[in-house]
């Protein structure tokens, strides 16, 4: 089973990974990856491109001038794709271009980029990939740190609004998500940043899920100065010794 060093964000090795055989040790077939990348890309072109015959172009309802006797060439029509003005013959016509590529032949070529991925010292591995907040500088002092260059496909396991806020602005980097991993992406990138809990995912595992605290409260909280308090607009819920007539004193 293959190994891969995992690296902390200062670029310092923190453990090695084990890497599934199934994933990264398979077979690399280069023709089938080809044509699952040029299904992918024609399956993204609209197909929605159209061209107008001479019958469609308006005008040139009447034969420009008689048969004989002008000196000229013959035309019955000046909407003639010879003629400026007329239509196209033989121009592109809204077609679908998806091509069928079913899902086992999906699957081994994915397979394929990654092993490939592996073995062109292509793959790198982070522990962790968090922010307190949308940073572009520090974004690229982790890329500096790791010593990433060129273009760089980063995989996250879900998606994170802080992380990605921090790499989109960078016009290198390129960011995807392990369930939506293509083989297009692993091969076109110079260098693909592997998060731990992507490949986790990727193996088939679900990450641990971090508690996040609901927004609202935190506002609540901080306008109290540290206190939990009621949110505005809500009554705070009386307890029943205190709300007793007996406890209030009244009759």
């Amino acid at each position: 089973m293959a190994k891969t060093p995992v690296l902390d964000r200062s670029g310092k090795k923190v453990s090695d990974r084990e890497l599934p055989a199934e994933l990264f040790e398979a077979p690399v077939n280069v023709p089938l990856m080809h044509q699952v990348v040029v299904a992918g890309m024609a399956a993204v072109r609209r197909g929605t491109h159209s061209t107008k015959t001479r019958a469609e172009v308006s005008g040139g309802g009447r034969k420009p001038w008689r048969q004989k006797g002008t000196g000229r060439a013959r035309h019955g029509s000046i909407r003639s794709p010879i003629w400026t003005g007329g239509g196209i013959a033989h121009g592109p016509r809204p077609r679908d271009y998806s091509m069928r590529v079913n899902k086992k032949m999906k699957r081994v070529a994915l397979r394929g980029a990654l092993t490939d991925t592996l073995q062109s010292g292509k793959l790198a591995v982070i522990d962790e990939l968090t922010f307190e907040e949308p940073r572009t500088k520090e974004a690229i002092e982790v890329l500096e740190a790791l010593e990433l260059r060129g273009r760089i496909l980063l995989v996250l396991p879900e998606p994170e609004e802080v992380a990605e806020r921090s790499f989109r602005n960078l016009p290198y980097v390129r960011i995807t998500f392990s369930r939506s991993l293509s083989v297009y992406d692993l091969i076109a990138a110079d260098r693909v940043l592997f998060t731990r809990a992507a490949l986790d995912v990727l193996e088939g595992k679900e990450p641990v899920a971090t508690p996040v605290r609901p927004k609202a409260q935190a506002s609540e909280v901080s306008r109290s100065g540290g206190s939990e308090a009621p949110a505005r607009g809500r009554a705070k819920e009386p307890e029943a010794a205190d709300e007793t007539p007996d406890a209030r004193g009244e009759s």
